[in-house]
């Protein structure tokens, strides 16, 4: 299984454990995470969700030998955006395309400080755009970092993570960070961590209420054309697409 699942002193912890495919968005990679996030929502004794990732990558974006569809994509990260809980992103390896949805969609990402974590929006490169993780990063991103990173494509480090709004912490001792944020949820009232949530997610939720089905359709589209299908190709096979000098 490409997601492991354990509970303990109230957390529930989502471990992506596909490490020969760099813990790459897969169908049922995507339906393991939503099907744990249904479970630690209906567990009462559970008050936080903690994501985590074994290998040195915490999610390459989308598996591009077996694209999940957009519609689900989007639905994994509603779910994160409107959990009742608090959903703690514990990053200590690279995160790329994709995966950086789902760094955004959490309410707090802890992301270590090694020369190993690093972040980039890639899809630019490949004929594609950020289109559906556009959901939960453009309300909490700085817009002039998404509009340099997102338009290059280029690699950057945990600490420029954090300053751009991506992460809420970068530093070098990941679980010290990740204890002080769990015993401060668990100190806090199950009601009043929930009610927070809202408030602090308002205009992510609105924008997946009002924008939702047009950037699944942007995204459908874009994987349908010919650029697309050259940019994955090159990827695929190592090699510059045809648009690159």
């Amino acid at each position: 299984m490409p997601v492991h699942l354990g509970t303990a002193a109230g957390v529930t912890t989502l471990t992506l454990d596909f490490p020969a495919r760099r813990n790459a968005l897969s169908a049922g990679l995507i339906e393991e995470l939503r099907a744990g996030l249904a479970r630690a929502a209906g567990d009462p004794d559970v008050r936080a969700v903690v994501l985590t990732h074994t290998g040195g990558t915490f999610c390459a974006g989308a598996d591009l030998a077996e694209p999940p569809g957009a519609a689900e994509l989007v639905a994994l990260l509603r779910e994160i955006v409107e959990l009742p809980k608090p959903v703690v992103a514990r990053i200590d390896g690279h995160v790329r395309a994709g995966g950086l949805g789902i760094v955004g969609a959490c309410d707090i990402a802890v992301a270590g400080e090694g020369d190993g974590v690093t972040f980039a929006f890639t899809e630019a490169r490949l004929g594609l755009a950020p289109a559906v993780i556009s959901l939960p990063l453009l309300p909490r991103l700085d817009p002039r970092a998404a509009g340099r990173y997102w338009l290059t494509g280029e690699t950057f480090d945990a600490r420029e993570a954090a300053r751009t709004g991506l992460v809420t912490v970068a530093t070098p001792d990941v679980e010290a960070v990740l204890t002080a944020v769990l015993d401060g949820v668990r100190a806090a009232s199950p009601q009043g961590v929930a009610e927070s949530k809202r408030l602090v997610t308002a205009e992510v939720r609105a924008a997946f209420a009002r924008d939702a089905e047009r950037l699944v359709a942007l995204s459908e589209r874009l994987f349908g054309t010919d650029e697309a299908r050259e940019g994955i190709a090159a990827f695929l096979e190592r090699r510059r697409p045809a648009w690159r000098p």
